[in-house]
């Protein structure tokens, strides 16, 4: 497709949203799922406020969020364009959110647990190096709270999340942590990412953490890190249903 998008490729979803919100996420859906290639240009302006019902103003709104996001530039004289993909900042939830839905095989959130492991195997590795044992208690006291709630599996998976984020705290790395749960947080949202997990899924995930938390009580800095990024990728092989298709 050349020259200006087409208004039928737009579609507004059903929602409350705020109309510059709704604007922003049709697009952000319809450049995500290809409908408009690199360097082509979005409808003009007052064609998109006809289009979804709003003034002119919200488009322009929208515009600059977009371009916020990376996903298109404003250039004068030529509209504006959309941005290749190594541009767009998926650790933007709405952008992310948009990448994982279009995408049928899951690569994206096999990407996402690579990079998440290996940030949080390096942060397993600096708990064992650095956690003290108040630190230690804590994280003790993480997994004992997921023992305590095998029979519920959704608040299982609650306190498996503060488990990894006291790991993340006791390694008191400010920036791998706030992008490795960043990452965390924003899959968590998604029902693909829950996957489908097997009916051994609770027992396999205790014995992978209590490996995490022994090998950081123990200072052990190898076992740590390996723990930490075997579990995190392992988990998701277990839950991946790509695999089993």
């Amino acid at each position: 497709m050349s020259g200006r998008g087409q208004i039928k490729d737009l579609q507004a979803p059903e929602t409350r949203e705020r109309p510059s919100d709704m604007l922003m996420r049709a697009i952000v859906d319809s450049i995500v799922a290809g409908r408009y290639e690199a360097e082509q240009a979005l409808p003009p302006e007052a064609a998109l406020a006809e289009h979804f019902g709003v003034s002119r103003t919200i488009v322009r709104e929208s515009m600059k969020r977009l371009e916020e996001k990376g996903l298109v530039a404003v250039q004068q004289g030529r509209g504006t364009l959309v941005r290749a993909h190594a541009s767009w900042n998926v650790l933007d939830p709405i952008v992310l959110g948009a990448v994982i839905a279009h995408d049928e095989e899951l690569h994206t959130l096999d990407e996402l647990t690579l990079v998440r492991g290996s940030l949080e195997g390096v942060m397993a590795a600096q708990a064992a190096e650095r956690a003290g044992e108040e630190g230690r208690s804590e994280l003790a006291a993480a997994l004992d709270q997921m023992v305590a709630l095998t029979d519920d599996y959704a608040q299982f998976s609650e306190a498996d999340a503060v488990f990894h984020r006291t790991v993340m705290d006791l390694s008191d790395n400010f920036l791998a942590s706030n992008i490795a749960y960043t990452l965390y947080s924003r899959a968590r949202s998604f029902a693909r990412f829950e996957g489908d997990p097997p009916a051994d899924a609770i027992d396999l995930t205790l014995s992978e953490h209590r490996a995490v938390y022994e090998a950081i009580a123990a200072g052990d800095v190898a076992a740590a890190q390996r723990a930490m990024t075997d579990h995190i990728v392992g988990s998701w092989e277990r839950r991946n249903p790509a695999r089993k298709s």
